[in-house]
């Protein structure tokens, strides 16, 4: 059985055998099912510190590399990157524009009956909210200062704790500097980069032997915590959120595949249903980057040089999914509070979803306290929050898929907007360098 089958049994089986635990067996009867989901726990994180472990090298091998293959070769880094950061703030654009109309036309929040003081009872929500107190009372353009690492060091060693984007700006600084200084083809420090790269990809292809259990460890845990019914009474706001991320998914990514990138949309979204299972159950970029990366080179055809530069930036950079549902929530807490937003207001909001998307960690959980910092810009009550972290983790999940989506779709649209004997000289050099 292929790969991306087992996955994708190992996500079905889990969700099927969650709900029958979670129905026929709850752990106040029956508690040996405390020692089960502490097995699949144990499985799931498991493989995920493998994956994560390798993330942090894995970035800034490729990166680095990517930079310094792009600036000295075909097509270049200038114009790799230009069109990498217009398609990423296009597509984070009309993410955002589709949350606001959605969620405007739709209206989710209105009318919701809720319990205040349980919400601000919610320690979860009062941790996020303190988060985001402290983003909040930053300037404008420390936001900016902050991109550019004191310690390059420090921002690897906390790069899931917010520091990940001042490490990947070092790493492209860094690249791009060894290209103006190392003219010599044989330089033993590109081949240095490269085996690093290969090596995070060997550690990742090990993991993926584990993968298909740990995604049913995983799947099923999230299914008996939850059962069938997790969406509650914000099961319409919820819908609102899938609807959005399946408009910007089928109609939004297959009118730029079919126009800009000259590509069948579903015999695209076909070649990537790994990535897609792969992102959908671990609700994390980073952790599906190395999956995304194979699929780009080997599946996709996509240059090495161009997918490094472009899946690896993405992971964190381009989050369309975390912008369009950073944008539904608040849009969504105004109206359960009542805040008639203004038109100005509503702008404001798309416009913060696209930078807060920029900003978002590449793991599950990372957009809470930027949608909070969203909430306190526009007048809306930190507290509030708390109403969506019941369902917050399988739209964590939908967003995420999207996300990486997205990544692999800018990689094609790039790709495509080269000449042949751009990508073919791209391909060739990237044979000469692994011979």
């Amino acid at each position: 059985m292929k790969q991306h089958n087992k996955i994708l049994l190992g996500f079905l089986l889990g969700v099927v055998f969650g709900l029958i635990g979670y129905y026929f067996f709850p752990t106040k009867e029956f508690a040996f099912m405390g020692r089960v989901t502490e097995v699949f726990t144990f499985v799931g994180a498991l493989f995920l510190r493998i994956i994560f472990m390798v993330v942090v090298p894995l970035i800034l091998a490729a990166l680095m590399l990517g930079t310094m293959e792009l600036s000295q070769g075909t097509g270049g880094f200038g114009k790799v990157g230009g069109r990498c950061l217009l398609y990423t703030v296009v597509l984070s654009g009309i993410a955002a524009c589709i949350a606001l109309l959605t969620t405007n036309v739709l209206k989710p929040g209105a009318g919701l009956v809720f319990d205040k003081a349980a919400l601000a009872a919610n320690q979860g929500v009062l941790t996020i909210a303190k988060n985001a107190s402290m983003a909040q009372d930053k300037a404008w353009y420390q936001y900016i200062v902050n991109l550019l690492p004191q310690n390059p060091i420090d921002s690897a060693a906390r790069a899931f704790s917010g520091e990940i984007i001042a490490m990947m700006v070092f790493a492209l600084f860094f690249g791009w500097a060894l290209s103006t200084v190392i003219k010599d083809e044989d330089h033993p420090l590109p081949r240095v980069l490269d085996a690093i790269f290969q090596a995070t990809m060997k550690i990742i292809e090990v993991a993926m032997k584990l993968a298909p259990y740990a995604i049913f460890g995983i799947v099923f845990n999230t299914s008996y915590r939850m059962g069938a019914g997790f969406l509650g009474n914000v099961a319409y706001f919820a819908f609102v959120v899938i609807l959005g991320l399946l408009l910007q998914f089928f109609i939004v990514y297959s009118v730029f595949l079919a126009t800009v990138g000259k590509t069948n949309p579903f015999a695209f979204y076909k070649k990537c249903r790994e990535v897609y299972i792969y992102a959908f159950s671990t609700a994390s970029s980073n952790a599906t980057l190395p999956v995304a990366l194979k699929c780009a080179t080997d599946v996709l055809k996509i240059p090495p040089r161009i997918a490094r530069f472009v899946i690896t930036i993405g992971a964190s950079a381009n989050q369309n999914g975390s912008g369009l549902y950073e944008g539904v929530v608040v849009l969504f807490m105004a109206q359960v509070f009542n805040i008639d937003l203004t038109v100005g207001q509503q702008i404001l909001v798309v416009m913060m979803s696209m930078l807060a998307g920029v900003g978002t960690a590449g793991i599950p959980g990372g957009s809470l306290p930027l949608i909070v910092v969203l909430m306190v810009n526009v007048g809306v009550p930190a507290e509030g929050i708390g109403l969506i972290l019941g369902v917050n983790r399988f739209l964590d999940m939908c967003r995420t898929t999207l996300n990486v989506a997205g990544d692999l779709v800018i990689a094609r649209l790039i790709t495509s907007s080269l000449s042949d004997a751009d990508v073919a000289a791209l391909h060739a050099a990237d044979a000469d360098a692994v011979a």
